[in-house]
């Protein structure tokens, strides 16, 4: 399968040690479902001491006093539809130029006039959780009847209020052989990006069986193969960077993937599934080289400031420190940014720069946040061609500033 044009990995245009790329904001835990991976344990009723309006307005101008171009502003939960003040939030955020994005559940909260009032207020694009082709495999993940149909129902809304959605799917034993059903449903539906969410296990999804290394590098070579014809990106899955420099250089050497990596069984029943693909399609969108406290930032419903939502260690609290000087100074977010701290098998890639593996799965699964990254299945060293890797790591052109949902 060859793409119009090879891709590489985009750098932000901006020093990811001084400010973020992007930032979320859990606005709320409350939520009224009761997904089988919530990362925050979501329950149905506030905590009292969540940020208020005047807190949250006082966060949204620390986010803005980081100039232009701004962070792309994500409003996640729980579900932010909980908050009464959301209108006004967004509203907020837009008046100071942030280009915002929200996170819902798709719950009865969720109706085509709030979607329209969002929109109004300025609204730019809309995150949408899509675990099943149908409403077996959704509902299911999602523990409560009638999610899928509503899902499907605010993504053609924000589609006809020319909101963007991204589509997002936790990649399980669950839906594992269901990803390319989900993939279809994706192109003919249309979206601004795919992203295959792979699992850190804190929260509830502590309690899923995680896919194994070498399932998730066959679940990444799949991925690759869609970003042909739909935008598709990772999410807690970095070392998704190293399998496109793989696969590009590949790509430019004429050579066939499943005869230089480590292809297994997953991989060929997802693709034989997956057919009729086009063989040709769209330029190939190209992963964006950010990481947990390297141009990402997560706030808490509380305040605290960590440097990825699958994160729990605190490096601040807006409430004593401003998010500046949390993002530039704070030790953890320091360490985290340098990767000749990254230790084990991340400390020795030669991907390292541009992938870095996941710091919140080293974390949960060791205790170490600059550990390795368990779900990567690579040897470093073991790529047949060395002598091309680093020149692709500046190949593409920097981003100008945040694309919304980058």
């Amino acid at each position: 399968m060859t793409a119009h044009r090879p891709p590489s990995v985009r750098h932000p245009r901006i020093d990811v040690g001084q400010r973020p790329f992007i930032v979320i904001w859990e606005m709320t835990r409350a939520c009224d479902l009761a997904c089988q991976h919530c990362r925050a344990e979501a329950q149905p009723l506030p905590n009292p001491l969540e940020l208020n309006t005047r807190e949250a307005r006082s966060l949204i101008d620390e986010i803005a006093s980081f100039g232009a171009p701004p962070p792309l502003f994500v409003m996640t939960g729980g579900d932010p539809m909980k908050r009464p003040d959301l209108t006004e939030l967004v509203a907020y955020a837009a008046s100071r130029h942030l280009p915002v994005a929200f996170s819902p559940s798709a719950t009865p909260l969720l109706t085509r006039g709030v979607i329209t009032e969002l929109k109004a207020a300025g609204l730019k694009a809309l995150s949408l959780s899509v675990d099943g082709s149908g409403p077996e495999i959704h509902d299911a993940f999602r523990g409560i009847d009638g999610v899928f149909e509503r899902t499907m129902a605010a993504w053609e809304t924000a589609r006809e209020l020319g909101i963007k959605v991204q589509i997002n799917t936790t990649v399980s034993r669950l839906n594992l052989f269901d990803l390319p059903r989900i993939a279809h449903l994706v192109r003919a539906r249309g979206a601004m990006v795919w992203s295959g969410f792979m699992l850190v296990p804190v929260g509830r999804g502590a309690a899923l069986e995680q896919l194994s290394a070498d399932e998730c590098e066959d679940v990444m070579n799949f991925l690759y193969d869609v970003g042909n014809a739909i935008p598709t990106k990772t999410t807690e899955g970095h070392h998704f960077r190293r399998v496109v420099l793989e696969r590009t250089i590949l790509e430019r050497r004429g050579i066939a993937p499943e005869g230089t990596l480590r292809l297994g069984p997953t991989y060929r029943r997802l693709r034989a599934a997956l057919e009729p693909w086009p063989a040709q399609g769209r330029e190939r969108r190209s992963p964006m080289d950010i990481n947990a406290g390297r141009g990402f930032v997560f706030v808490s419903h509380v305040g605290t400031v960590h440097p990825s939502g699958f994160m729990p260690i605190p490096a601040g609290n807006v409430r004593v420190q401003t998010l500046t000087e949390i993002y530039r100074q704070s030790p953890l977010f320091n360490d985290l940014r340098d990767p000749a701290r990254l230790t084990g098998r991340c400390g020795v890639c030669e991907f390292a720069v541009v992938c870095g593996g996941s710091r919140s799965r080293a974390f949960a699964s060791s205790g170490d946040a600059l550990g390795d990254d368990p779900l990567c299945a690579y040897t470093p060293g073991t790529f047949s061609y060395q002598a091309d890797i680093a020149p692709l790591f500046n190949l593409s052109g920097a981003a100008a500033s945040p694309p919304v949902l980058s």
